[in-house]
């Protein structure tokens, strides 16, 4: 099994082989619509990958890397995002693709804030996760997040 090594406030990109089987991206604008829209499509790929149990956390992570990257590309020349899911079937990796310069930074929202905190949710759901800037020179960054496909790894991992 091939792993993925970063930490999670560094620019080391994940390593996924290019011999890695599965593959799927999705274009999206930068509108609100775009974390529902995410949502049921990364139900739709897993299903067809036969990974399914690991939908629900897979959807709650995509939804709070797209809402993210929707918030900062709004206002962008470029309001659009990229979402791509990666998997060897050992892992699952999503990366979410903005082109906002600003860096993800999880925050401590206090009980009152109804937002605040996506990243710290992202980083106790999946196994590991980071960002790091697009190697073509473009602005922006990517986002992923790390989650293994088999549910008894991710059980040995936690003990």
């Amino acid at each position: 099994m091939a792993t993925i090594t970063a930490t999670r406030e560094d620019t080391v990109q994940p390593v996924a082989p290019a011999g890695w089987p599965l593959r799927a991206v999705l274009d999206l604008g930068a509108l609100p619509t775009a974390p529902g829209c995410a949502r049921a499509w990364t139900r739709e790929i897993l299903w067809e990958w036969r990974l399914t149990g690991l939908a629900d956390t897979a959807e709650l992570i995509v939804s709070e890397l797209t809402t993210n990257s929707v918030l900062a590309s709004r206002h962008l020349d470029r309001p659009a995002i990229r979402l791509i899911l990666v998997s060897d079937h050992q892992q699952l990796v999503i990366l979410v693709r903005d082109f906002h310069p600003g860096i993800p930074t999880p925050r401590h929202a206090s009980e009152d804030e109804e937002s605040g905190r996506g990243l710290l949710l992202v980083e106790s759901l999946s196994d590991r996760f980071g960002w790091y800037r697009p190697d073509d020179g473009t602005p922006g960054k990517v986002i992923w997040a790390v989650l293994p496909s088999m549910p008894q790894q991710a059980a040995r991992r936690k003990d």
